[in-house]
């Protein structure tokens, strides 16, 4: 049985799900048909579920050998294999048990500015109906979630806090590949060149359309039809079951959200004061760590 060689580890809401949709294309590279197979952080997510429909969430997550390698079975020739979970790189014991299991893969970590990032975090979850604090809020009330274990997806400066973990994952693997979601954005074909020289596979593969998005963040009207296609259901987890969504039906569901689409409030001046005070010494290591933040704002 194959098993993964490189990992799409984080972080949430940086691009990953394009990352993973653009890697499917290639021909030399498999991903599972499920993204967010969370396996190797299962044991520390599934004790966190009290938040609103946390629960629900967790059912799609993967917590045997038998179930995890099951995803690989159809592996044929590809030389690339993959694994895309976000919540890999918030632990450093779930990245050790990657290693260990996997025999040292490589990683992949994305970032993204760390305002924007928790931003979308927090639409993301106002999307799915589930947020019903303002961002201010939310941020104030972080701790109080944690202590009510909540799922660490509601833990917005937590999963925009990156230098120390990224120090761990380069400490415990030999291979470390950071991109940022800006980067992926204005420039994709050459990114995903980087991406394919870094798993040694074709590097002039050229991807179908690489203007397209996957999880576009921004506000959508409330009403039937989007609680349907983002509030997450037992109901959606077993349609997900028989018919795996890929990158066309992606688009085709976006299309369609699109036109409940609704102009997006900006961040408020008061979180984004906060936010700068909280994450500027996290920001100066990441430059001191000679990451390209050049396009983020200043802190």
């Amino acid at each position: 049985m194959k098993k993964p060689n490189f990992i799409i580890a984080g972080f949430p809401k940086c691009g990953t799900t394009s990352l993973y949709h653009y890697l499917s294309e290639h021909p030399e590279v498999y991903m599972p048909s499920q993204k967010e197979l969370h396996f190797f952080s299962n044991n520390i997510l599934s004790k966190l579920k009290n938040g609103p429909r946390d629960k629900v969430v967790k059912k799609t997550q993967i917590s045997t050998s038998e179930k995890y390698l099951n995803f690989y079975k159809n592996v044929k020739d590809q030389s690339a294999i993959g694994d895309a979970s976000p919540s890999y790189i918030n632990y450093p014991e779930a990245l050790l048990k990657i290693k260990n299991y996997l025999n040292d893969p490589k990683l992949i970590i994305v970032l993204r500015d760390p305002i924007n990032r928790a931003y979308s975090n927090y639409q993301h979850l106002k999307r799915e109906q589930r947020e019903s604090l303002s961002f201010i809020e939310a941020l104030k009330n972080e701790e109080e979630r944690k202590r009510l274990k909540y799922s660490d997806f509601w833990y917005y400066k937590f999963n925009s806090t990156y230098s120390y973990k990224i120090e761990q994952a380069q400490k415990i693997f030999s291979h470390v590949l950071i991109l940022t979601l800006e980067e992926l954005s204005a420039k994709p074909d050459e990114t995903m060149k980087k991406v394919y020289k870094y798993l040694d596979v074709e590097t002039n593969f050229r991807m179908k359309n690489p203007s397209n998005r996957f999880n576009i963040g921004g506000a959508y009207k409330s009403n039937y039809f989007t609680k349907l296609i983002f509030q997450p259901s037992t109901f959606k987890n077993k349609i997900k079951k028989i018919i795996r969504p890929n990158s066309g039906t992606k688009i085709l569901l976006m299309k369609l959200s699109n036109l409940f689409k609704s102009d997006s409030e900006k961040i408020d001046d008061e979180s984004v004061r906060y936010l700068k005070d909280f994450f500027r010494d996290d920001v100066n290591k990441l430059k001191s760590m000679k990451i390209d933040i050049s396009k983020w704002r200043k802190y």
